[in-house]
């Protein structure tokens, strides 16, 4: 237990938004002997350790450390690539030590990289090793029988013995901006594909991505605080410029080498790949406007495909966690949007309606598939917040986890983990079932928060806006309306308003400094309707009016003082603080805006064109889409209200000239700011002292902005 003494601005930073100690990257043997995870030593410990949970039939669940980075490395600094941080920095991993695995069929035999160098740990015994090949090394794979292990290094695809024999590169780049197996910036910032190669059921050969970063243009990100250092060159695609060139090849252990043929002008984005021994190798494939899928099948001989499904959408096809896949019969697995509702599609069949809204295929059975999803627009119950786990065969539905709250699992025959996140407690827990019956619960060493948040779930406005609202700890009715602090992600791919403790903790301490905080999930956000989502189709700025609406429907029910209204927001958050105080003035009257994309053509391809089309075709929607263009301040009201801008000046996602032109223009329009830059800071901000200081800073702005005293 932590003690009382220290603040929470201090143990939120320290335990990484306590993150630390908790478990994590479940895998489940096939023959239900193991659960494999990570976690570190304890709540403050930012190095990953590799974790076997042992599962004996009839006999005492026991965990035990199969790889400790303390003791690999001998005590000694890990030490990344470039590319490795890079790598780290699209997957939002601010660990260090084992952050990632990758196992062969059977479970048996784990890869990882530590420190440049790869892995190996044998999962029965225990034991663990380094393998002499060249680094430095990413993403270390088995082959499904266990004997060969696949890598990355300098952009070359090797393969070793997993004894350490015969290594050699498959695939070596041939040109400085070519790399093998590597996940290119769009793939892995935005179509959650971070794998850039995939085994062979039968272990003989991968397909392997190749990336030509040669088309996309370059930026450099320079450190003001270190002149002596040379800015870093950044390949970014941002919208409506070239983006990488990614082809697929077929590379065998003998040599051999084909590549996958399709059309590639006309669906240039490779979104998603499936090998498994249920059919031919099957790709996703995208247009650039995202209004087409392919599913392919691979002949893995030749290198042809053919089509198994396409779908077309008019607005944008999303691309979901878990498929496309095969089932073990054959059938294509996808999630689809169909009759306004988001279905789980199983061949031409179509097993789920608008009762649920899919989220992710889980895991494909015999005889189900294992699916999260959230309330659709047609449950009996709106269960705010709450994502679930279900059974889902031509049978019906079943339900697996119980209570309300955010749960996932994973699933290997007959074991299953299923993890939940509550509002009634802090942190997951991980509960391991077999047949479904509890059999185990992974120990968690997360720390425990100084404060419970106390985070009220509702809907607000004729729009039905789900929101989690927060008072001070200890607040009475006769204390009287609060200041208001709205504390929106509110856009797409973010959802904000979780039937969990810990995600609010942040807006608990808010509350607790005398405001009453608001949380809305508006149109754009998932979780709820197809429709839903897809409603900010060229206006992003639908997602300010559901603010509005959303606070002005709760103010009937909550001491909220509308005359006092602060808005505070990261990333796209940062973006929606900046159009609040900018575009509605009479409801918002201080903002923080932390990482703002603010020239909406300075995003990248894949994200910004899904929302707003081409900027060439369309450049009059990108203006009004953006805080600033190239005269300045966009569309701007009359009223001026005070406003901090943070960004962290090494952020290669969202660059940090959103915010110095925002700047720029604030500063020609008459406009006073305040400007916090974070030197060294990307866009996770995991510095400790950073963190934790920028809550305090944000407090007293605040503060300061609607005149409140201490």
């Amino acid at each position: 237990m932590t003690s009382q003494q220290i603040s929470f601005p201090r143990q939120h930073a320290r335990t990484m938004r306590f993150t630390l100690g908790a478990p994590r990257s479940f895998t489940v043997s096939p023959d239900g002997e193991r659960v494999i995870f990570l976690r570190s030593g304890s709540g403050t410990d930012r190095s990953g350790r590799l974790w076997v949970l042992d599962l004996p039939k009839g006999g005492s669940p026991k965990e035990r450390v199969v790889a400790d980075p303390g003791a690999l490395l001998g005590g000694s600094t890990e030490r990344l690539s470039a590319q490795e941080r890079a790598r780290r920095e699209r997957s939002r991993e601010g660990a260090s030590g084992i952050v990632g695995y990758a196992v062969d069929a059977a479970a048996e035999l784990a890869a990882f990289a530590l420190s440049g160098k790869v892995y190996v740990a044998e999962l029965r015994a225990g034991t663990a090793r380094a393998l002499p090949v060249p680094g430095p090394v990413i993403d270390p794979r088995p082959s499904p029988d266990g004997r060969h292990i696949a890598y990355v290094s300098k952009g070359a695809l090797r393969v070793v013995g997993a004894e350490g024999e015969g290594d050699r590169a498959l695939a070596e780049p041939d040109g400085d901006d070519v790399s093998y197996g590597l996940a290119e910036f769009i793939a892995a910032e935005e179509m959650q594909r971070s794998r850039g190669f995939w085994w062979s059921p039968e272990s003989d050969r991968l397909l392997v991505a190749r990336v030509d970063n040669s088309p996309v243009r370059r930026w450099w990100i320079a450190d003001p605080a270190h002149p002596d250092r040379r800015p870093a060159e950044v390949a970014y695609p941002a919208a409506g410029t070239p983006n990488a060139e990614v082809r697929l090849f077929v590379l065998g252990l003998d040599g051999t080498r084909t590549e996958v043929v399709w059309d590639r002008v006309r669906h240039p984005y490779l979104a998603q790949v499936h090998w498994s021994s249920d059919g031919a190798p099957l790709l996703l494939v995208q247009s650039r406007d995202q209004r087409s899928h392919l599913f392919l099948a691979v002949d893995p001989e030749t290198g042809s495909t053919r089509t198994v499904h396409a779908d077309e959408d008019p607005v944008w096809l999303e691309i979901f966690p878990g498929v496309p896949a095969w089932a073990p019969d054959g059938r294509l697995v996808r999630i689809a949007d169909e009759g306004g509702a988001r279905v789980l599609a199983v061949g031409d069949r179509l097993l789920t309606g608008a009762q649920l809204q899919l989220r992710a295929v889980l895991d494909i059975g015999d005889s189900d598939i294992l699916v999260a999803a959230s309330a659709g627009e047609e449950a009996t119950e709106p269960e705010i917040g709450e994502t679930h786990v279900y059974r889902v065969n031509e049978l019906g539905v079943e339900r697996v986890s119980e209570g309300p709250g955010v749960h996932s699992a994973v699933r290997a025959g007959e074991v299953t983990v299923l993890v939940t996140h509550s509002p009634e407690w802090p942190g997951a827990r991980a509960e391991v079932f077999r047949d479904g019956k509890p059999v185990a619960v992974v120990a968690s060493h997360a720390e425990e928060p100084v404060l419970s948040a106390r985070v009220h779930l509702t809907e607000g406005g004729a729009r039905r806006i789900p929101c989690a609202v927060l008072l001070p700890e200890g607040y009475k009715e006769s204390d009287g309306p609060l200041p208001v602090l709205m504390d929106p992600y509110g856009g797409p791919h973010g959802r904000r308003v979780v039937a969990a403790h810990n995600p609010h903790l942040t807006s608990q301490w808010f509350a607790n400094q005398g405001f009453a905080v608001v949380v809305a999930d508006g149109r754009g956000t998932p979780g709820r309707s197809p429709g839903w989502e897809k409603a900010v189709k060229n206006n992003l700025l639908l997602t300010v009016d559901d603010q509005v609406e959303a606070l002005h429907a709760l103010a009937d029910r909550f001491p909220l003082d509308l005359g006092k209204v602060a808005i505070r927001g990261w990333s796209f958050g940062g973006y929606l603080a900046a159009l609040a105080v900018l575009r509605r003035p009479d409801v918002f009257h201080t903002a923080v805006v932390g990482a703002p994309v603010t020239d909406q053509r300075l995003y990248d391809t894949h994200y910004t064109e899904r929302y707003l089309g081409d900027p060439a075709e369309q450049p009059e929607v990108y203006a009004h889409n953006s805080v600033i263009t190239d005269e300045g301040l966009s569309e701007a009201a009359d009223q001026v209200r005070p406003m901090m801008i943070v960004h962290g000046l090494a952020d290669d996602n969202v660059v940090v000239a959103h915010s110095l032109r925002l700047s720029s223009a604030l500063l020609s329009a008459g406009r006073p700011h305040e400007v916090l830059p974070l030197s060294g800071v990307t866009h996770m901000t995991p510095q400790e002292q950073v963190a934790e200081n920028l809550l305090l800073l944000q407090v007293d702005f605040l503060k300061r902005s609607l005149g409140l005293g201490d």
